[in-house]
């Protein structure tokens, strides 16, 4: 499995991508999976200035910093969406790139793992509603991380050990979600080639 693993925020101070490098270290004790962290803060994307939605638009031509981010994006065959929670939903940076596809997602799953002060379950909440636009799947499980990521999550991406030695925490839901995104990844690869 080809694995993405996207920073979902790019304000200074952040911790989002503190928990991309945690996803990443658990990701890679799948096995036959290549794991990328893809940074928003690598992609210098306007807001979004297609004059037709992207879906729509037979003669699409994307700014040179959209087509980056689309190219990098085809390469995989299944994502993980690290989110933070701002204002009860998922940031803007987010929304903005993601209004930039049209269908490199397409039947390839996505794995939410989201954190803030109730865990990120609203900006969870949003990302499934707006994922099937894309033609995406969500994973069934989620990871939620409730309260201070940057807390408990050191700069390499390194659980505390307390927390993940808890078989009800954190670090066992990530395992988890992972673990179900490989299933689905595998399904629908299976499901793609037939179709072809």
């Amino acid at each position: 499995m080809k694995l993405q693993i996207i920073v979902g925020s790019t304000r200074p101070g952040r911790v989002s991508d503190r928990v991309a490098r945690w996803v990443k270290n658990e990701a890679e004790n799948l096995n036959e999976t290549e794991v990328e962290i893809l940074d928003l803060q690598d992609y210098d994307l306007p807001m979004l200035d297609e004059p037709i939605s992207p879906q729509f638009n037979p003669e699409r031509k994307p700014n040179p910093e959209a087509q980056k981010w689309l190219d990098k994006l085809s390469e995989a065959e299944a994502y993980v969406l690290v989110t933070p929670e701002y204002n009860r939903s998922y940031s803007a940076v987010l929304k903005n790139a993601l209004d930039y596809i049209d269908f490199q997602l397409k039947e390839k799953p996505v794995a939410l793992v989201a954190h803030g002060s109730t865990g990120g379950a609203q900006a969870v909440a949003h990302l499934r509603g707006v994922l099937p636009g894309l033609k995406s799947f969500t994973t069934p499980s989620a990871t939620f991380i409730v309260g201070r990521a940057g807390d408990i999550i050191d700069e390499d991406g390194n659980l505390d050990e307390e927390l993940k030695a808890n078989p009800y925490g954190p670090q066992a839901a990530l395992k988890a979600t992972l673990e179900e995104l490989n299933w689905y990844s595998n399904a629908l690869a299976a499901a793609r080639s037939e179709g072809k």
